[in-house]
């Protein structure tokens, strides 16, 4: 049996109306030892219908879906849907209200803390309470994301392939529908694994759409309006949105993360000088920027080059550079017919 999370809020899920309030995580410190946390959540519901979960926030210095979130929070209304919308626009609200990737409280990167714990750290509590309370509800997830202060990435979405086959037939059609420009599958190789979001809701057959909307810790407003149309396709797509004069999604390109072959990392400390932008179409061996090594000004700079070929789906946002931090992240096109099946 699932350990009872200790989070808890007034919404009440299962009341028809739009509710504006927040989670309370349980945080003893100095100053407050019974204090809570506030953890932004909006619910709007009409009548039985299917349920959308809507995440932003998990990294608190990605901004696109925040915004998207907080403009979908003003604007829909109870009686404009047949279902029920749940909306978290800053899901790591301790991380969020610092501005950084990871909680200020334990350091916790909460898409890589599934499927957290209930009497764990501040972030495996917010994991543990998505897993056990939100996602049990959820006929889809959206969880938008961008790359945050160290990556820029061009607006995309992503799907973590499914070992069941109507599932994953599922998921690339939902996918279709939100009609980013670039979809890839990726089961975390390079990063989170089986520790994220997606994996936790695969377990639970619960389908998930990712997205990366942009980096750098700005505002892109490509990727904003990306997520802000596609959620509202996939809200009519799956019958809570009735208008019928939903756009039709544009064709969205299939890809594929196969390895870690497919991710260049620095093998010094450094100044990167990038060669390429994200978006570009490069082959392997091809020149990917040089490395600047600040001790050792006479000697020439590291050359960098690509180890495959493909398409940069994101590159290093700062230029002070360790080693070991990722500089490119490439995808390719998926060759075969694996994506049908």
């Amino acid at each position: 049996m699932s350990t009872p999370t200790r989070i808890w809020s007034p919404i009440e899920f299962e009341r028809n109306g739009k509710q504006a309030d927040s989670l309370r995580l349980p945080i003893s410190n100095d100053l407050s030892a019974y204090g809570w946390i506030p953890i932004p959540i909006v619910s709007i519901r009409n009548r039985a219908g299917p349920t959308a979960v809507l995440i932003a926030g998990s990294h608190g210095d990605e901004y696109e879906g925040q915004i998207a979130l907080l403009d979908l929070a003003r604007s829909i209304e109870a009686n404009e849907i047949q279902g029920r919308i749940i909306i978290l626009p800053a899901l790591n609200f301790p991380a969020v209200n610092a501005g950084r990737r990871v909680s200020p409280l334990d350091d916790g990167n909460l898409n890589r803390l599934y499927p957290g714990k209930a009497h764990g750290t501040a972030t495996e509590m917010i994991a543990h309470y998505v897993t056990e309370v939100l996602l049990p509800m959820a006929d889809l997830v959206v969880d938008l994301h961008s790359g945050g202060r160290s990556l820029d990435y061009m607006p995309c979405a992503l799907i973590r392939p499914s070992a069941d086959r109507e599932r994953h037939k599922r998921l690339l059609e939902l996918v279709r529908v939100f009609g980013a420009p670039i979809s890839y599958l990726t089961d975390g190789t390079g990063g989170g694994g089986g520790t994220t979001l997606p994996a936790a809701a695969e377990r639970l057959g619960v389908p998930v759409i990712t997205t990366e909307l942009g980096g750098g810790a700005t505002f892109n407003h490509v990727g904003r309006d990306l997520a802000s149309s596609g959620i509202m396709r996939l809200l009519h797509h799956i019958g809570i949105w009735p208008d019928d004069r939903m756009e039709e999604a544009p064709p969205t390109r299939l890809m594929e993360v196969p390895g870690r072959e497919y991710f260049l990392y620095a093998d010094a400390d450094g100044l990167f000088e990038p060669a390429v932008a994200p978006g570009e179409e490069v082959t392997q061996g091809q020149h990917a920027g040089n490395l600047h090594l600040i001790e050792r000004p006479t000697e020439p700079p590291l050359p960098l080059a690509f180890p495959t070929s493909g398409l940069i789906a994101c590159r290093r946002f700062p230029t002070l550079t360790r080693r070991g931090d990722c500089l490119y992240g490439l995808m390719r096109d998926i060759a075969d017919n694996r994506e049908q099946t």
